[in-house]
């Protein structure tokens, strides 16, 4: 039996899943393989435009990950993983400002570097937000700052005006006093990597829907697992007691509907090069045990 590789992603699930035994409980014969520790999430990696999308092009390890549901989309329909249709997630996440910032209104953004990750969650979903406040060709995305933490940090650190950042981050930031300007929340989405057993795939999110039950009841008692993943440099300012729960896990199917239109919005904005967003349709795409 080969052995199921998981990778946290930010969110307290797979944290809490393990504390309380539930993969073991499901019969799940894993591995926990982290993209990123609290020792290596480094300070300020600046350079090139580098996101979640570029990830599943070069391989994750994990058997199933997860990013925004438009780049899982995307990547899927190129032939990088597919889609797990059977649950999706939706992440808390909002364009932040330091609290002495003059900015106070979303419209107040027009030509203000927002520093996001690049064809990642925060891309899209900041774009969705202020385009109801914002011409399109003024809202001023910045790619060069980095991913989550590095954002994180350069926030802080005052280095960049504004930022738009999810899960822990998103809490932390309010409970430094920074202001929220506009909310940007949006779906998540997981991919399953290659041919792993199926039926792995099924105790692998069994054991998630019994952590986000015991999420839902006592958030207060798991959001210390967020520590696991943030920058060294911040656990003593952290008071995770003051934070929510993140990222909810909702298990109902992601959809030929919701496919294809977001692919029609990703494509509208040229958000990928040339509007390449792959070949396959949404059957092709996806994976479900629901059926099985």
């Amino acid at each position: 039996m080969s052995t199921f590789i998981i990778q946290p992603h930010f969110r307290l699930h797979e944290w809490v899943a393990e504390e309380k035994g539930y993969f073991r409980d499901e019969g799940l014969a894993y591995e926990f393989r982290e993209t990123l520790d609290s020792k290596s999430a480094s300070s300020h990696q600046l350079g090139e435009k580098v996101g979640a999308y570029q990830t599943f092009e070069k391989g994750r390890e994990g058997d199933v990950s997860c990013a925004c549901h438009w780049t899982v989309n995307v990547a899927a329909s190129s032939g990088h993983g597919r889609l797990f249709a059977d649950a999706y997630s939706v992440s808390p996440s909002a364009v932040f400002v330091p609290p002495e910032s003059p900015i106070q209104h979303p419209a107040d953004l027009a030509g203000v570097p927002i520093s996001v990750g690049y064809q990642s969650g925060s891309h899209y979903s900041t774009i969705q937000a202020l385009e109801r406040y914002i011409d399109r060709e003024k809202i001023n995305l910045s790619f060069s700052d980095g991913m989550l933490f590095s954002r994180l940090e350069l926030l802080i650190d005052r280095k960049i005006p504004a930022a738009s950042l999810f899960s822990g981050p998103y809490y932390f930031l309010e409970q430094l006093g920074f202001r929220k300007i506009i909310d940007t929340t949006f779906m998540m989405a997981s991919m399953v990597k290659g041919e792993p057993d199926m039926a792995d795939v099924r105790k692998y999110f069994a054991a998630l829907r019994r952590a986000q039950h015991d999420i839902d009841l006592r958030p207060e008692l798991y959001t210390h697992h967020y520590k696991k993943e943030f920058p060294v440099r911040f656990h003593d300012m952290m008071d995770t007691g003051r934070w929510g729960p993140g990222e909810r896990i909702v298990f109902e199917p992601y959809t030929r509907d919701a496919f294809e239109e977001s692919q029609e919005w990703i494509a509208e904005r040229d958000i990928f090069p040339n509007g390449n967003l792959g070949s396959r349709d949404y059957a092709e795409s996806v994976v479900s045990v629901a059926a099985e």
